[in-house]
């Protein structure tokens, strides 16, 4: 079996031309909102036709390896969707608007949150339970 080329997100984010929902611009908005977070690093796994994944960590933890994954959904590259997840003690859902999903996140109970299209309300939600996440994780030792 052939091993797929690699695929850095640079490439990735300009390659994604097919964006009928705007999917792209709440994956860039999410990116961006992370970049402004003190001590996230990132690790950016490709896995053609099925997702791609940006995996924020905070440089204090050491429990495990992110806090958050933002996932854009590949199994139809014409009409891509994101799957946000936290580990589920990590971030609150006032609004109850996430779904539980039972060892949902590298084995364990996760939070996700998933956005079909572009919903300014969504993101603005999502981007504070990244804050959320990202200070629970920076403390977590």
């Amino acid at each position: 079996m052939e091993t797929p080329p690699s695929v850095d997100l640079t490439s990735f984010i300009d390659a994604w031309s097919t964006d009928p929902n705007l999917t792209k611009y709440c994956f860039l908005q999410l990116k961006k909102h992370l970049e402004t977070m003190d001590g996230v690093r990132f690790d950016f796994v490709a896995r053609p036709g099925i997702t791609y994944s940006l995996r924020a960590a905070h440089a204090n933890q050491k429990k495990r390896g992110l806090f958050a994954m933002v996932d854009v959904i590949d199994d139809d590259p014409e009409d891509r969707w994101l799957s946000v997840c936290f580990y589920r003690e990590l971030v609150d859902d006032p609004d109850g608007l996430g779904d539980e999903v039972p060892e949902g996140l590298m084995g364990e109970d996760a939070k996700c949150f998933d956005m079909y299209e572009s919903d300014d309300i969504m993101l603005n939600y999502v981007k504070d339970r990244l804050a959320t996440a990202c200070e629970a994780a920076s403390q977590e030792h």
